[in-house]
């Protein structure tokens, strides 16, 4: 036989014989047993968030009327983690709500609303309005404007009213039933306001940059209402 052919023959012998070890995994391997215990076999594996309802604390505001409710800021219900051995972690803490109750007069009233300007008879030549401002300043219609910026409730008509009834700085809602409500402050005052609540009348006059725009003004009314949001300042 060819030398040649032998030595073929060889190869694939020694092939075939890899490839039948490696099919039938005739190798002696040696192996160790690892086992691990289960701690947990027992426990359930359930867990439960509660929720913790907020609380509320009230404040008192005799500058409110009593009618008057508003939330300083609202309450957060917390939220606990609950396992099944009753452990408790707090995922959000509970925020109280605060809410400011008002302990003044009632402030729901229905009256007369008229317009003027600071070129009415017998106005301020400068348009100064009767009262300072919680800064402590004057404020004239013709040079300031008709609205005042209220540390509160921000840009606010200006408005004319009997102080003994609604003192300087009290903020008011006026509704005539024609145009969208909208607040106004009370910096002024006038003779016929002042005789109307001596009558038990209310009657509220609203600024304008003159006497001829509150003519045309679309505000006036004998049955307006009026809700007091704060007396005074």
């Amino acid at each position: 036989m060819n030398i040649y052919l032998l030595e073929l023959l060889s190869k694939i012998v020694r092939i075939l014989f890899v490839s039948m070890v490696s099919l039938f995994n005739s190798f002696s391997v040696s192996t160790t047993s690892l086992t691990a215990a289960n701690t947990v076999i027992n426990k359930s594996l359930n867990a439960n968030n509660k929720v913790v309802a907020h609380t509320t604390t009230v404040t008192y505001n005799s500058k409110l009327p009593s009618n008057v409710t508003r939330v300083i800021s609202e309450g957060i219900d917390g939220v606990v983690y609950v396992d099944d051995e009753n452990n408790e972690k707090v995922l959000r803490e509970m925020t109280p709500e605060v809410v400011e109750q008002g302990t003044g007069d009632q402030g729901k009233y229905v009256g007369r609303l008229s317009g003027y300007g600071p070129d009415c008879p017998g106005c301020s030549k400068v348009g100064n309005v009767a009262c300072y401002t919680r800064e402590g300043t004057k404020h004239s219609l013709k040079y300031d404007g008709i609205y005042y910026n209220d540390y509160e409730y921000g840009e606010v008509r200006i408005l004319a009213a009997a102080r003994d009834k609604f003192p300087c700085g009290t903020i008011i809602q006026v509704d005539n039933g024609r145009v969208a409500p909208y607040y106004a402050v009370v910096l002024d005052t006038g003779g016929s306001m002042i005789n109307a609540w001596k009558k038990g009348t209310i009657w509220l006059d609203l600024a304008y940059a003159s006497s001829a725009e509150a003519r045309l003004g679309n505000t006036s009314g004998s049955n307006v209402k009026f809700s007091v949001q704060r007396w005074g300042w």
